[in-house]
């Protein structure tokens, strides 16, 4: 259509700029975001062992536990998502599978605190959905 920018088809076949950043700098970010809420959710597991009310249930471990649980997943999300805002290439394997232990931990965790879990469960599945959708500099797109 006349005086419509091109978009990455129209340019040659290439993915526009955004469309090949765009979703690992939306990755990193959520990597970050759900990094920290876990390490604030694990610093408060450790701190008040009464804060989450406890089920009877197959996963159940004392809250200092979960606690120590949610904060080594939190960093270690923080850290895949550091370094997938540094663009590392290693960042994105690493992203993709933190963010799944993540999503485990999260579902194990539900009885617990369920609005909580399932929130940070979706932000896990988007992280997964868009490390594992973002395109490298250079690459085509697979359409």
């Amino acid at each position: 259509m006349a005086g419509m920018p091109e978009t990455g088809r129209q340019q040659g076949g290439h993915v526009g700029e955004w469309a090949m950043h765009g979703g690992a700098v939306f990755a990193g970010v959520a990597l970050t975001v759900s990094g920290t809420l876990s390490v604030l959710q694990g610093a408060t597991g450790i701190a008040e062992d009464n804060v989450f009310s406890p089920p009877g249930y197959a996963y159940r471990w004392d809250l200092p536990a979960w606690g120590w649980i949610h904060l080594v997943i939190g960093v270690l999300l923080l850290a895949a998502g550091i370094g997938v805002l540094l663009g590392k290439a290693w960042a994105r394997g690493a992203g993709i599978a933190f963010a799944g232990i993540s999503l485990v931990a999260q579902f194990m965790f539900v009885p617990y605190y369920p609005v909580w879990s399932i929130i940070v469960m979706v932000f896990d599945l988007l992280i997964v959905w868009s490390l594992s959708r973002a395109f490298h500099p250079g690459t085509r797109s697979p359409r």
